[in-house]
């Protein structure tokens, strides 16, 4: 009997394995890709085009490698404009507060994952690559796109394709590698309810009278299992920048099923 081969590429990505919590699986991630959440995924275009290292979210060329050609090695430091025709770097248009005119408010990286959708199924090929140095003078280099996914056997075939990662971009831990950290200040530099499991914002909640809830920030200090249940984002109540740098791990609670790991009844 021939072993199965798996073709479901989606189903395969969206497979939790056992022991594994949700945050484990793509689906899990906020669009953005921002550090907070569990994985990065701006990391992984970090080396879709072989020779160079790129940051997505200025599209710009951070490194090259040892034994990229000449043309090649003069990228660093500029950015990326388009790729095969796709524009990657684009100015953005609009009002700048509320009922405003429309103007221009500089220019931005799109997010690679919807603007090289296109450019992703050119694994192996090369493309016409645009660069700037921010000026006016703009040069065309043509790079090799690599794989998105390792293959399993003949490169190609159908029942090659798996879900696995390719590790020409990112080697094991690398899509983790720039999550935020407390010892940075980064849980107090985003608000709240963006964060994932890393970063609690509600804890304590418990049912009020109304049909709602109570509980606490979980930033907010010298908290006791007295005190009351109020969500507050009053500043003087809450942890600032320099509690975190001083012994953010004497301030910030860890959190078991929800509440407080001092607040739980029996511990």
């Amino acid at each position: 009997m021939e072993p199965i081969a798996p073709r479901n590429l989606t189903a395969q990505l969206a497979y939790r394995a056992r022991g594994n919590p949700p945050g484990t699986t793509p689906a899990s991630s906020v669009g953005n890709f921002y550090p907070g959440l569990e994985l990065d995924l701006r990391n992984l275009w970090r080396r879709v085009f072989a020779g160079i290292q790129l940051h997505e979210a200025v599209a710009l060329v951070l490194a090259v490698d040892d034994d990229a050609p000449e043309e090649v090695r003069g990228l660093v430091g500029e950015i990326l404009l388009a790729v095969d025709g796709h524009p990657v770097w684009i100015e953005v248009v609009g009002p700048r507060s509320p009922g405003g005119a429309d103007e221009s408010l500089g220019n931005w990286s799109l997010e690679w994952s919807n603007a090289l959708a296109d450019v992703a199924q050119k694994a192996g090929q090369e493309v016409r690559c645009t660069f700037t140095k921010g000026d006016d003078d703009q040069q065309d280099v043509s790079l090799r796109v690599r794989k998105i996914f390792e293959e399993s056997g003949p490169e190609g075939g159908e029942d090659a394709r798996t879900a696995v990662l390719s590790r020409q971009l990112a080697e094991p831990g690398e899509l983790t590698q720039s999550l935020c950290s407390p010892w940075q200040n980064d849980f107090i530099g985003c608000g709240c309810y963006y964060w994932a499991a890393s970063r609690p914002d509600y804890v304590n909640v418990e049912a009020d009278e109304a049909k709602g809830s109570r509980g606490h920030n979980w930033l907010q200090r010298d908290r006791t299992p007295t005190t009351p249940k109020v969500y507050t984002l009053r500043q003087s109540d809450l942890l600032q920048h320099e509690d975190i740098i001083a012994s953010w791990e004497d301030k910030l609670s860890f959190v078991l099923e929800g509440k407080d790991d001092h607040d739980r009844d029996g511990d």
